[in-house]
């Protein structure tokens, strides 16, 4: 920051000189639409999700085949250092989203639902530039404050030509590209070390839980875990398998309870998704096993007791706890093997699901190895939850920078 301020003072001694677009470059919104014709010629779209989703484009982004008439491939053409702006959009904080291209993209056109910006002195420092400036309030502000419109927002390619911008000299834009560039950069490598990070820790679990739960039939083994003393039992002899029938008349959806509506109501969802709603009542009083049956199926799920199963949910419960711990019996769930209907909507019953055996070691065996998985899924979830945590903390130390380096007083 204070090389920066030293090189807008050098630079700059007057002060930053202000421009408008218009002044700069030509604002084009006569894009092409997303159809195919016979009598025009393939192309690729360049579209709004394109631009939406990327800082920079090449010719790896664009992908939408269309047609246009030569007219218009001429016309609406995609080159080098043009920034591409998304004018409107249904959700007014997507308006003037900016990408700038950086090579030539022959036979490439663009959406006639983005507006390219074409510079009268292009240059690569200059175009990134301008596409920071959009991020930041310095012209969000102006954006926001001119955006019209009901069930959409945009603005015209007027107002867009009026937006003012402050114009450094380009050393002085060199240099915050440069460190911007970085400062994403840096971020997009740290969420890789931490998806990374992530998938590993997954990859252990699925390891130690397949190893774990599978017997050691070599009774001299030093790395023996009792594999001798454990049985294997279909889920039918030790559990026994009710359906959730239809949804209570008096739920309420959404996800937190509501008043006496306190009771969850799952459904054959996987995770988050699996809740329903609540109730004023239950029909499961016991810790349980859930495992989803129709569609995508085949997630066992631990839960507390007081709930409703619906949509054909089914719910498992060990007859004797003595016999099978509800935690183990979970595990042995995530890696038991099972058929199920070969239907338009793969499902399976009750009948099948009893079908299904799985080992059952000693009861202190089955602690043992419920514990230690237990740590790993705390571990897995801790870092799931922590990863949008870092996500938002470096966006703001982004944002704060970029802010900072992209705020230019007007003379």
């Amino acid at each position: 920051m204070t090389h920066i301020e030293q090189m807008i003072k050098d630079f700059c001694p007057n002060g930053v000189e202000w421009k408008t677009l218009g002044e700069l470059g030509v604002l084009e919104n006569t894009g092409v639409d997303k159809k195919c014709r016979d009598d025009e010629d393939e192309v690729t779209l360049l579209n709004f999700m394109d631009v939406c989703r990327h800082k920079y484009i090449d010719a790896s982004v664009p992908s939408m085949v269309v047609t246009a008439p030569e007219r218009k491939i001429t016309q609406c053409n995609v080159l080098k250092d043009d920034i591409f702006i998304t004018p409107s959009s249904e959700t007014i904080d997507e308006i003037g989203f900016a990408a700038v291209i950086m090579e030539d993209l022959p036979n490439v056109v663009y959406s006639y639902h983005i507006m390219r910006y074409r510079l009268n002195n292009p240059s690569t420092t200059t175009a990134k530039f301008i596409r920071y400036l959009f991020e930041a309030p310095i012209i969000r502000k102006q954006i926001l404050k001119g955006a019209k419109g009901l069930t959409r927002f945009g603005l015209s390619k007027y107002q867009f030509s009026e937006l003012e911008i402050p114009l450094p000299s380009l050393e002085i834009q060199k240099k915050i590209v440069e460190c911007l560039d970085k400062f994403s950069a840096l971020a997009a490598e740290l969420q890789a070390e931490l998806q990374a990070e992530l998938q590993g820790r997954r990859k252990q679990y699925e390891y130690y839980r397949t190893h774990l739960l599978t017997p050691t039939l070599d009774c001299n083994s030093a790395d023996n875990n009792d594999g001798c003393n454990w049985e294997w039992k279909t889920l039918g002899e030790v559990c026994d398998v009710y359906t959730g029938g239809e949804t209570p008349k008096d739920a309420i959806k959404g996800k937190e309870p509501q008043g006496d509506y306190i009771y969850p109501i799952y459904s054959n969802g996987v995770e988050e998704n699996a809740l329903y709603g609540f109730s004023k009542d239950y029909v499961i009083e016991q810790q349980a096993v859930t495992f989803s049956s129709i569609g995508t199926i085949g997630h066992p799920t631990l839960r507390n007791g007081k709930f409703t199963p619906i949509i054909r949910l089914k719910v498992i419960i060990p007859k004797d706890e003595k016999v099978l711990n509800i935690s183990f019996l979970k595990y042995a769930l995530e890696i038991a093997r099972f058929s199920n209907n070969k239907s338009s909507v793969p499902n399976i019953n009750a009948n099948m699901l009893k079908q299904i055996s799985i080992p059952i070691p000693p009861l202190a065996e089955q602690q043992r190895i419920a514990n230690t998985l237990e740590r790993f899924e705390k571990l897995i979830t801790s870092m799931e939850e922590g990863i949008p945590a870092e996500q938002i903390a470096q966006q703001k130390r982004y944002e704060y920078y970029r802010d900072k380096l992209l705020t230019f007083p007007k003379p």
